[in-house]
């Protein structure tokens, strides 16, 4: 029976860990003692194999356990369930990766557009991308909808909802969407740009659907969610039911969840369908190591994975100051995300924003001018 290998950090005891790894195993398969188990098929192919244990030092080990791909089906809230469901309770175990065969990684599908598909739309074949997001929460749709315009006017790729900005009394959904997509579209038609509003969803799956039925009607194709807010059974949904729609998906709550950056926001978020993942840069207002973004863009280029790529959107207290260090890091494939950093330009905004994508431009073409 093909197997998921999940990858877990166990704190234990030299002389118990052996114990503790069979017992996550168990708990993360049938739940059970397997002594009770009269079912040769359930005890063979169902109950969690530990596969390998590896000492990392200062009473912590990297334990590997097998899981049958039958027990997780083809849905992303199932195999979160079965990768860590329970053993997310244990304090001592923290899941860092997954090695997920490529055929259960196809049921997924992935992105619709992925890093093809969004470099299309936003006429940026070989550079890398750009993107802000309009904040604070609090103000109304007509004060969102002129900075929405005014970064368009600067030659932003997408301009995003900030994540909390959801249904509120001060911002309804149906009456911001309508204001900020017009502002970006006749910003476009001045300037002749190509610049995206992606309005955030928010709620249940029905108030999604109609979230995405304003969108469409106001000639958008790419929206903003947060999987672990929302769920990620419904944001799969949502993928699958509009390929024309790009989805850039914002990590909140995922620090809650004990579940390696790389893993989560990476590797399996791409397999549930982000076109995009937002993640906070190292040096910003987050603590993400260099080596954890790293790995967080590895995980969602990676091209050994049988999906497309997923755009790496580092985030977080960046600045304007800090895109040739960003460029250099990630290279070409990636989406820039600055918001406060050029909102504090306040009157400035349309220069210092246009300064933005005319340094992320330059960049990328003085660097292909040097290839050749």
């Amino acid at each position: 029976m093909t197997r998921i290998v999940a990858t877990y950090h166990i704190r234990s005891e030299a002389g118990s860990i052996e114990a503790r790894a069979e017992a996550v195993a168990v708990e993360q398969s049938v739940e059970l003692p397997v002594a009770v188990i009269d079912d040769r098929a359930v005890r063979e192919e169902i109950v969690g194999r530990v596969e390998a244990i590896g000492d990392l030092g200062g009473g912590l080990y990297a334990v590997d356990i097998g899981l049958a791909v039958a027990t997780t089906g083809p849905e992303p809230g199932q195999l979160l369930n079965m990768l860590f469901g329970n053993a997310s309770i244990f304090e001592d175990v923290a899941l860092v990766d997954a090695r997920i065969p490529a055929a259960v990684a196809r049921t997924f599908a992935g992105p619709n557009h992925g890093l093809d598909g969004l470099r299309r739309r936003a006429g940026a074949h070989r550079r890398a991308m750009t993107c802000t997001a309009l904040k604070p929460q609090g103000l109304p749709p007509a004060a969102l909808a002129v900075l929405a315009g005014r970064f368009a006017a600067g030659g932003i790729d997408y301009i995003k909802d900030d994540h909390g900005l959801a249904d509120q009394a001060y911002s309804p959904f149906a009456v911001r969407v309508p204001a900020c997509a017009a502002a970006v579209r006749a910003s476009n038609v001045r300037t002749g740009g190509s610049s995206r509003y992606v309005p955030s969803l928010s709620g249940r799956l029905d108030a999604m659907e109609r979230q995405v039925a304003i969108a469409r009607a106001e000639g958008l194709d790419t929206v903003l969610i947060a999987p672990m807010v929302v769920g990620v059974a419904a944001f799969h949904a949502l993928v699958r039911a509009h390929p024309e729609i790009g989805f850039l998906v914002h990590p909140a709550m995922a620090g809650a969840t004990r579940i390696a950056p790389p893993l989560l926001l990476g590797k399996l978020f791409r397999l549930f369908g982000a076109d995009a993942t937002i993640f906070p840069n190292h040096g910003g207002r987050f603590s993400y190591s260099r080596e954890t973004c790293r790995a967080i863009a590895g995980a969602a280029l990676d091209p050994t994975v049988p999906v497309a790529a997923t755009v790496p959107v580092p985030a977080g207290g960046m600045s304007l100051e800090r895109v040739p260090e960003l460029l250099d890091f990630y290279g070409p494939d990636v989406m820039l995300l600055i918001g406060g950093s050029l909102l504090a330009a306040k009157e400035r905004l349309v220069e210092v924003t246009t300064d933005f994508t005319r340094r992320v431009a330059t960049f990328h073409h003085a660097a292909d001018a040097g290839r050749g």
